[in-house]
């Protein structure tokens, strides 16, 4: 049975969680489905013109992987539509509203861990004012949030931390954190280190979240109960299993 996750990677406004490991930070062992690496995936954009710049260095700076080819591609709709597209990322902004989140990610799974399709979501209601309408805010949230949707979580979690010089770590200043670092090239080579033929490991979710539980998706809440109370990790039941959603909350003050 097919389980639907929603990862969504939100830069919120501060709040310190606990870091993770280097070249650790896989989600789970969730991973997009194929035969041979390096593998080709399309990026479906959406994004408007302001957008598109960040786009396409993330997708430059993912693509120098050497597990990753990653083609550009028109998407279904316009602007804020983000409509998931089978074996493709969706890139999409628009005015989300004053969520707390910053930049969403999201993944839809089958066969236990593979990665069917994705999309990314940057909210443009906090990135027209102070202090996220800066270049560096946008390149970093853009080059996170389409990392989530590989499989690859953060590297540390907490915003006041000495940056690590990564877009997937939390920081209160992204001027050093706005592309892959070496550690993030290396967690892809080991998420898609096996081929498919052979079977996926690792574990069904990232045990550094506190609401999973080894051996199972989890006991987190609803996502209607999103809040910074509860941390990052929310479930719901969805056609076919469950949707995931993990939330980078923005930093505050």
């Amino acid at each position: 049975m097919g389980k639907v996750l929603a990862f969504v990677g939100v830069m919120l406004v501060s709040v310190a969680l606990v870091g993770t490991a280097l070249a650790n930070h896989a989600w789970g062992n969730y991973h997009w489905e194929r035969s041979a690496n390096p593998f080709t995936l399309q990026v479906a954009s959406n994004v408007n013109a302001g957008w598109d710049g960040y786009l396409n260095t993330a997708i430059s700076d993912w693509a120098a992987s050497d597990v990753l080819n990653l083609n550009k591609a028109a998407a279904n709709g316009s602007g804020s539509t983000c409509t998931p597209t089978s074996g493709r990322i969706v890139v999409c902004n628009g005015a989300y509203g004053n969520t707390g989140w910053l930049g969403v990610a999201q993944i839809w799974v089958t066969k236990g861990s593979h990665i069917t399709q994705a999309t990314t979501k940057i909210n443009d209601s906090y990135f027209g004012s102070a202090p996220y309408n800066t270049s560096a805010w946008k390149q970093m949230v853009m080059c996170q949030e389409v990392g989530h949707d590989f499989g690859l979580d953060h590297q540390d979690e907490n915003f006041n931390n000495p940056n690590l010089g990564t877009c997937m770590d939390y920081t209160n200043d992204p001027s050093t954190n706005q592309h892959p670092n070496a550690h993030d090239y290396e967690e892809l080579d080991i998420i898609y280190a096996h081929l498919d033929s052979t079977g996926g490991g690792g574990k069904p979710c990232n045990l550094h979240k506190p609401n999973c539980q080894s051996g199972a998706v989890g006991n987190a809440p609803p996502f209607s109960q999103a809040s910074r109370a509860n941390g990052d990790l929310y479930i719901d039941a969805a056609p076919g299993g469950h949707r995931i959603t993990h939330i980078f909350w923005a930093p505050l003050g």
